[in-house]
């Protein structure tokens, strides 16, 4: 099956997302772990999707931020789902928030659907075809210099080793105050790289890369002639330790950046 049928496939596993969201109350709220989360809502739209998916594309592997992974290495093919990302920012009422659908093929996204619903906002790609907001195709913005740069940045860690793991995320964010035009935090990987994708962002520095968060923002990003790296400049896989995605005009000094926080951790 080509990315194109794989494609509306996707698109209608999004619909069924985007009516549980719209349809339901987000539900009771568990502790997934330190200031981590989990609503109602997020594993009935991961159970909706993984079922519907599940009879669409039985030879496709699965894997979903809450459930789990299932029939992994059939196909060489896997579904990466994150039911709704931002599940902080819609506990607290926050609009920003979406549903994350990615395919992956070995280690690289090759197709990607993310949908905001209370943005409505859809936005979807394929590898080799190009990234759309609907209809419009995305393109990444022609901001060539970090002071004239809107950056967002990932969350800060939590649970096990997170002041130690945010050495680096706070790092960053000091040299962002000082070279960047502003600095953000929106909460949720799907809205972070989909504004990059269509020039409401000109970067956006992730030091982490679950799938589930990544899959799907990753291709649109791409297919949008952003630069999507790891911290080191590589280019971006499901292996990579973190997300790093720039406007081609500030790709190196968001990279010089990078390399100039490391210092900072030493103080």
């Amino acid at each position: 099956m080509g990315l194109e049928a794989l494609l509306d496939i996707g698109l209608a596993a999004v619909d069924q997302a985007v009516a549980v969201v719209r349809e339901m109350a987000v539900g009771e709220v568990t502790n997934k772990g330190d200031r981590d989360m989990v609503s109602a809502l997020d594993l009935a739209v991961e159970d909706r999707v993984r079922s519907f998916l599940r009879q669409e594309t039985p030879e496709i592997g699965f894997l979903g931020e809450e459930r789990g992974a299932e029939n992994l290495n059939a196909s060489g093919l896997t579904w990466a789902l994150d039911p709704v990302d931002g599940t902080a920012n819609l506990v607290h009422g926050l609009p920003l928030c979406g549903v994350s659908l990615g395919l992956v093929r070995e280690d690289r996204s090759v197709l990607g659907i993310i949908d905001l619903p209370f943005l409505q906002r859809r936005f979807h790609a394929t590898d080799g075809n190009g990234a759309y907001e609907g209809r419009t195709r995305l393109k990444a913005s022609a901001t060539n210099s970090l002071s004239s740069a809107m950056v967002s940045i990932g969350d800060y860690a939590v649970g096990e080793a997170a002041k130690q793991r945010n050495r680096k995320r706070l790092a960053v964010t000091r040299l962002l105050a000082e070279r960047a035009l502003r600095v953000r935090m929106f909460g949720s990987a799907a809205v972070d790289l989909t504004w990059v994708a269509s020039g409401r962002l000109d970067a956006t520095i992730a030091m982490s890369n679950h799938p589930w968060d990544m899959a799907a923002g990753v291709c649109i990003a791409r297919e949008a002639g952003c630069a999507v790296m790891d911290a080191d400049g590589s280019a971006h896989t499901l292996s990579s330790q973190a997300t790093i995605t720039a406007a081609p005009g500030v790709r190196d000094a968001i990279l010089q950046l990078l390399q100039d926080s490391s210092g900072l951790m030493t103080e």
